[in-house]
């Protein structure tokens, strides 16, 4: 999971500090902005290397997901600081420090997939899995992103309550409730209506058999051809666009195929093969034994993304 004689994961906690809290006043709602501020002050009373690492930390799961909230809970005489804790449509993970460990739980770690063995403490329990990071450990930024949005996700593709609003759950608690994705008519997740990469992973996250891997694949060509895309769920189907020019593709679970829709299609070339009863959009079916052409799917997405797109 880490390197033992890496780099400190950074130079120091005050320039990331600092980072934070900058990027908290212009963004967060006055309740978010005082938590955040009493999570500044827990980071500067550590002190050395915990203070650095849990900054570091900090700043990779914001930059995982912009729209997680910071939030304090589990307030108690014994721990008057609170725990810090990182939130979107429910508990994401919480951030703790001890003597020899800087500590990450995630509510729901035990249901996300964790390639790179990042977890490696509370791994007995149905539900949470723990981070521990010692000092002069260093975490691969790549692989805690992706476990955030992972988090992030399956926090979206499910009905467990959220965290604002409601009354604190303890860590051991927090996530029980998880249920799975609702399939509609062909097969084809429901998801809440959301901005951003994390509804996305929890769509393709849900789609039935092999057509998991077409979204992801889809997903990844995407990001791949433009890597400035904008991604969000809209009426049960992912949707990638421009910001300031709408969206110009989108893609679609039925029960035999997955439906991609250009919604300029008629303007490319060559024209995707699928017609509309819409003057402008075409469609590409893929079925299951389908050889993709992805430099043709390449050549389409990058000239979608160039024109002006959809706006509803």
């Amino acid at each position: 999971m880490t390197e033992s004689k890496a780099k400190p994961m950074a130079k120091g906690m005050s320039r990331a500090s600092k980072s934070r809290t900058s990027a908290t006043k212009s963004k967060f709602p006055p309740k978010a902005e005082g938590a955040s501020r009493l999570i500044d002050e827990r980071i500067r009373s550590l002190g050395g290397w915990r203070a650095e690492t849990l900054a570091e930390l900090r700043r990779l799961i914001h930059e995982a997901d912009p729209d997680i909230v910071e939030e304090r809970k589990w307030i108690k005489p014994t721990n008057p600081s609170g725990v810090p804790v990182w939130s979107h449509a429910g508990i994401v993970c919480t951030g703790e420090a001890y003597k020899q460990v800087v500590k990450l739980t995630f509510a729901r770690g035990a249901s996300l997939e964790d390639p790179r063995k990042l977890f490696n403490s509370s791994l007995e329990g149905n539900m949470r899995r723990a981070i521990d990071i010692r000092e002069g450990e260093v975490l691969e930024a790549k692989a805690f992103k992706a476990l955030i949005q992972a988090a992030v996700a399956a926090n979206l593709g499910s009905s467990a309550p959220k965290s604002q609003g409601t009354k604190s759950q303890s860590p051991s608690k927090a996530g029980a409730k998880i249920k799975p994705v609702k399939l509609l008519s062909g097969g084809n997740p429901q998801i809440a209506k959301a901005d951003g990469d994390a509804p996305v992973q929890a769509y393709i996250a849900a789609m039935p058999g092999w057509k998991r891997a077409l979204g992801k694949r889809l997903d990844t060509l995407i990001e791949r051809y433009v890597p400035s895309v904008r991604k969000a769920v809209k009426w049960n189907s992912p949707f990638y666009g421009i910001e300031g020019q709408g969206w110009f593709l989108s893609f679609h679970v039925f029960t035999h195929y997955v439906k991609v829709s250009f919604f300029r299609g008629a303007s490319l070339r060559p024209v995707p093969p699928g017609k509309s009863k819409q003057k402008e959009v075409r469609y590409l079916d893929i079925h299951e034994d389908d050889q993709l052409d992805e430099a043709q799917l390449a050549t389409w997405v990058k000239q979608a993304a160039a024109l002006p797109g959809w706006i509803p």
